[in-house]
């Protein structure tokens, strides 16, 4: 539940870097076509898929195996996003000096050895808290490189007219993911136990780097200044070109308020669902897997919605409903009561995604080339770093007052995302420009 995650999610989301320049043809196509626009989304939605296999096994495996409080919960959830803040804005730099495809395939592998860990050292019999935190940790710092890379990838190998549609698409995918594995996660938690169950993830990224290492080698950009204040110099100029962007700017600020309340749920949602609304592990992945069904539906109607409407209008409507969504979130009960949890968690994510598209394809297609990584780098720096803020902060809140109190706040506190937009230029724009 990101809005950057969407970008995924979520996002769950990409210009001609330097890297890729030995790579694409005239028209924005990389060699290859179709078919490396294909592999690449193949090895997306695999690894995708253990993705969120892994959110739904890791906190079980916290809250029900290890029996954590709420505010370990928040510090794992934490460990998983700290990295945007650490080195969030230097990443959109490196990933410029470093062979993209290469890179790409060295994350997904130390990010499947990390996952891996996890059941070996619950087979042997010394699985804690600690080693847990520092899984999200590793995978974390790998995750930031690898989706900064991922960021600049989709330009390459699609004309500009097709962005809308090509994001839309792997939105869906992102948001079919979301919606398959939670309930396979929950069900594998169920059968074989939660850190078994990870192993999935382990092999999802393998196959990953199989895939990606088979698409057309990538080249070192041409000459880079590689002193650290050439470094400097750089990111700012990415974050300057954010800060003074009157469209950009406040989809940003948008951003982070909502993925403020995304990491908050992170944290509040297994044990809020637990041990509130006493739900099994299966019932767990299939209440976490209605934001994918959510998500599948806002991304499948966005193309035919900015035609309609227009993107402005679409970006501030998105908001407007994934916050009359949340609010429904705390309203959730035990038995039948829990389709309340449903259906806000659908509709949070369904107007999060349709606002992720649009603003993603908006910073793609505005955003000179030479600047699209770092802009993606401090767009997902100031976003994402909301994350781990919201995790730590709901911890505490639902130790003070109780999962349930905690997550009405937050619910309450979506209201800062369309209060946000509607007080910007976007309220008076039809179309995003």
């Amino acid at each position: 539940m990101t809005a950057e995650p969407v970008e995924t999610v979520d996002g769950a989301g990409v210009q001609a870097p330097a890297e890729a320049v030995d790579a694409v043809r005239p028209g924005g196509r990389r060699d290859g076509g179709a078919g490396a626009f294909w592999r690449y989304w193949t090895a997306s939605t695999v690894s995708r898929l253990g993705d969120q296999v892994t959110a739904v096994a890791l906190p079980l495996i916290a809250v029900v195996t290890l029996h954590a409080t709420a505010l370990q919960v928040g510090l794992i959830t934490g460990a998983a996003y700290v990295a945007w803040l650490l080195v969030g804005l230097p990443a959109g730099v490196l990933v410029r000096r470093l062979p993209l495809r290469g890179t790409q395939v060295a994350m997904d592998l130390l990010r499947g050895v990390a996952v891996a860990s996890v059941p070996l050292a619950a087979a042997l019999g010394v699985l804690g808290l600690p080693q847990l935190v520092v899984v999200a940790l590793v995978v974390g710092f790998a995750s930031v490189v690898f989706d900064v890379g991922n960021s600049t990838f989709l330009p390459t190998v699609v004309p500009k007219e097709q962005l809308t549609a090509r994001n839309s698409l792997l939105s869906g995918s992102v948001a079919a993911t979301d919606l398959a594995g939670p309930s396979l996660g929950g069900v594998l938690v169920q059968l074989v136990g939660g850190a078994a169950s990870m192993l999935l993830d382990s092999v999802s990224y393998l196959a990953s780097a199989a895939l990606l290492g088979s698409l057309p080698r990538t080249g070192q950009p041409a000459a880079e200044r590689t002193d650290g204040a050439g470094m400097r110099e750089q990111i700012r100029e990415g974050w300057r070109f954010v800060v003074r962007h009157p469209v950009i700017k406040p989809c940003v600020a948008d951003a982070t308020a909502v993925n403020f309340v995304c990491g908050a749920l992170m944290t509040l949602t297994p044990v809020f669902l637990v041990r509130t609304l006493d739900a099994p592990a299966a019932a767990v992945g299939a209440l976490l897997a209605t934001g994918g069904l959510g998500s599948l539906l806002g991304a499948a109607a966005t193309p035919r919605l900015v035609a309609r409407i227009g993107t402005g209008r679409a970006v501030w409507w998105g908001a407007v409903v994934a916050t009359a969504f949340a609010l429904l979130l705390p309203l959730a009960g035990s038995g039948w009561g829990t389709l309340v949890f449903a259906l806000g968690n659908a509709g949070f994510s369904a107007g999060v995604v349709v606002t992720s598209i649009v603003t993603r394809t908006h910073r793609q297609t505005r955003t000179p080339p030479e600047l699209l990584s770092r802009v993606m780098a401090t767009v997902r720096f100031v976003s994402w770093g909301a994350i781990p803020v919201g995790a730590l902060a709901a911890g505490a809140a639902a130790a003070a007052w109780g999962p349930r109190t905690a997550l009405l706040l937050f619910a309450v506190s979506s209201v800062a995302s369309p209060a946000v937009l509607l007080a910007s230029p976007i309220r008076r724009m039809r179309d995003l420009a």
